[in-house]
């Protein structure tokens, strides 16, 4: 065997890298994305310009948002893309925060893995370091009530503040709030908030910023069917339905052989009586509007208008669910099922608007509604899209502390806390362990470095003094409130600042960067090239 040559396993045409030279590639990848988002922390962030491959723009500084549009063929580089998604998933906010934390987790192990400390050591102390961490994060917690509008409109003001739309944050952070205690509902004990479903935005270009709102009741863009129908109604009663009011057309083709004259005019009769029946269910309810997810055919339109009732057709089963749950309505599926307790009665006026060149059709004053529109009105489609991611990120911070109601205080006051804590209890632990342990809390220290260094501040001198303030803190047994104010970059009571963070924002944030940064360093081998088109 001696004189034989080496022996190819792999394909000739992938590209294998292995042991320390993979795992410094890993960590060069991971913080090249880091380095991308760094300056879109904070208050005083940069925004991104994205070109997409169709040519369309992106302004932003949504951690998401930025690395969904950024195309990367590093496969570490895509794995830490897949965080800043979860991250936005899971609570929707703190995107940028957890990519740079991972990266900073990365950067931190380098040194140990040059001086040769095995990936599972540093592994292990990454992973003890994080349970302290979210120990230290739930001793520091405050509980919050959902209810108490100074404290949650603060919360909300500290995640809008990083965004675009600051400038409006008053606005933003009063229709994040309406929208999701809108749409919160208890279900057996437990609260349930389904942004997604029930509260929709509307993006409608014109007007400004100034003009948004969330309405007490639903809009969906849609005109009357027939020009004589009423425009306008208070108070009215409601009807879905999720049946076609025409006549049934076979499901197959379908031949039918006529021999007498009169038959065929029986048939069209009998398709008529069929139509004029399911109207005559409709009318004998009395409702005033019809809203069917199907299909109206011209006679049905004729016998509702002489019955003076409004109908729509070929509505979104979406928002007819969102009419349904603002009007008290039961979507029906045949009219002939219908019953007095389905008409929605909890709307107080109906009009039809036209906003733009379109016309909309507003179910508003609606008596405890579980559903909502928010209208958002803005100089341009841009503007438009920036103002709504910012306005899911808000309404997803309220919806957390509503699941959970404790915050945290921020301005990367409690990333310190951590930090602290940690070079502290990394002196107890034993072992080459140690080392990686305090690394962490050195880590965490990027957060308040970051959000001097985007202010344009002396960064060493920020450090040091909310360093101090903390270990002082930590020594005397107390919390400290202190944190770096985004806007000046000064060292601050958090408190008096009123910036606050929700718990499970940040809690998630510090799991999936320790996590993934541990998942990370445990790859020793990069295969790329695998199963290439043809079955080369």
């Amino acid at each position: 065997m001696a004189g034989h040559g080496p022996i190819m396993v792999l394909n000739a045409n992938t590209q294998r890298t292995t042991g320390r030279e993979a795992q410094f590639g890993n960590i060069s990848a991971a913080m090249a994305v880091s380095d991308i988002i760094r300056t879109t922390l904070g208050p005083r962030s940069m925004l991104k310009m994205l070109l997409d491959p169709m040519g369309g723009i992106v302004m932003t500084n949504d951690g998401n948002c930025i690395l969904r549009e950024v195309d990367v063929s590093h496969p570490t580089a895509k794995s830490m893309i897949e965080l800043s998604r979860a991250q936005d998933e899971e609570v929707g906010d703190g995107t940028t925060s957890v990519i740079i934390l991972a990266g900073e987790m990365l950067a931190m192990a380098e040194p140990f893995l040059r001086r040769n400390i095995h990936p599972t050591v540093i592994v292990g102390g990454y992973n003890r370091a994080l349970q302290e961490a979210l120990r230290i994060c739930e001793k520091i917690a405050i509980d919050v009530d959902v209810r108490d509008p100074t404290l949650m409109t603060k919360l909300v003001e500290s995640t809008i503040g990083t965004k675009f739309s600051s400038r409006w944050s008053d606005k933003l952070v009063q229709m994040a709030l309406d929208a999701v205690l809108r749409v919160a509902v208890d279900v057996g004990g437990r609260k349930e908030v389904d942004i997604k479903r029930y509260a929709k935005v509307e993006k409608i270009p014109g007007g400004e910023i100034d003009d948004c709102k969330v309405l007490n009741g639903v809009m969906f863009n849609k005109d009357v069917t027939h020009s004589k129908m009423r425009r306008r109604i208070e108070n009215p009663r409601i009807m879905l339905l999720d049946c076609p009011l025409e006549y049934k057309k076979g499901e197959s083709q379908t031949n039918v052989e006529i021999t007498d004259e009169a038959d065929w005019n029986t048939m069209l009769r009998m398709e008529e009586e069929y139509i004029e029946n399911q109207c005559a269910q409709i009318i004998a309810f009395n409702p005033d509007i019809v809203i069917t997810e199907k299909g109206v055919s011209d006679l049905a339109q004729h016998y509702l208008t002489k019955a003076g009732i409004t109908a729509f057709r070929r509505l979104r089963k979406t928002d007819n669910n969102r009419v349904a749950r603002a009007c008290g309505a039961t979507i029906v599926s045949r009219t002939d099922e219908l019953q007095e307790s389905d008409i929605g009665t909890g709307c107080g006026l109906f009009e039809v608007r036209k906003l733009g060149d379109e016309y909309f059709t507003f179910l508003e004053e609606c008596k405890d509604a579980k559903a909502c529109t928010i209208l958002l009105r803005g100089g341009s489609k841009d503007v438009l899209n920036e103002v709504e991611r910012n306005l899911q990120d808000a309404m997803q911070v309220v919806r957390n502390v509503v699941y959970e109601p404790k915050l945290l205080l921020g301005g990367g006051c409690t990333e310190m806390a951590v930090a602290v804590a940690l070079s502290r209890e990394g002196q107890k632990v034993e072992g080459v362990m140690q080392w990686p342990y305090q690394a962490v809390g050195e880590a965490m220290e990027v957060i308040p470095r970051t959000l001097a260094s985007n202010c344009g501040v002396s960064v060493v001198r920020a450090i040091t003094k909310l360093r101090a303030k903390h270990a002082a803190a930590y020594d005397a047994g107390e919390n400290c409130c202190f944190g770096i104010n985004g806007i000046t970059g000064e060292v601050e009571d958090m408190t008096s600042t009123g910036l606050y963070e929700p718990y499970s924002v940040k809690v998630q944030t510090i799991k999936t960067s320790i996590e993934s940064a541990a998942m990370i360093l445990r790859i020793d081998d990069v295969v790329s090239g695998t199963g290439r088109a043809g079955g080369q």
